[in-house]
């Protein structure tokens, strides 16, 4: 399930509790948020697993572009070998050879460059949502906590209950 869904889920559930008259406080169902937060547990491994794919598959295209980079660059010496009287050719051939292999090289670091940004980016941004829902479930248990105290204390409060 996705973590977002999850965050609206849990802001659906206060937003439908049962406000506490004269105080800026809800009653929220004890079961129904700590399902959501169970489920919260189960998806965040399911989004870092997202990102694990995508610096698998990061990894799967460099090695892609490094097998092929030494496919062109053996292919090239085994030309140029062959033609070792034609000294122009296997300079041409060994400079095609480096630049192609430059070029994958540079392919494969802008690769994994941008798969290393998305990653962290990925992360980063589910960090700040699980850190905002924790804020937000510590301010509710704190304000439950505090009505709670509040109306234990106080006597014309407790005769009403």
């Amino acid at each position: 399930m996705d973590i977002l869904h999850l965050v609206d889920r849990l802001e659906e559930l206060f937003n439908e509790s049962r406000p506490i008259p004269l105080t800026h406080s809800v009653v929220v169902d004890e079961d129904r948020v700590l399902e959501i937060i169970d489920q919260m547990r189960i998806s965040i491994p399911d989004e870092v697993k997202k990102s694990q794919q995508v610096l698998a598959q990061r990894d799967r295209v460099m090695a892609q572009a490094q097998e092929e980079a030494n496919r062109t660059l053996n292919l090239a010496k085994r030309r140029g070998e062959e033609s070792l009287s034609r000294d122009s050719v296997v300079e041409a051939a060994q400079e095609r050879a480096e630049k192609i292999l430059d070029q994958a090289r540079a392919d494969s670091e802008a690769m994994r460059s941008e798969a290393d940004e998305y990653s962290v980016e990925s992360l980063a941004a589910l960090e700040d949502e699980l850190n905002r829902l924790i804020n937000q479930t510590r301010n509710g248990i704190a304000k439950l906590n505090a009505e709670r105290q509040r109306i234990m204390e106080s006597p014309e409060l407790v005769r009403e209950a």
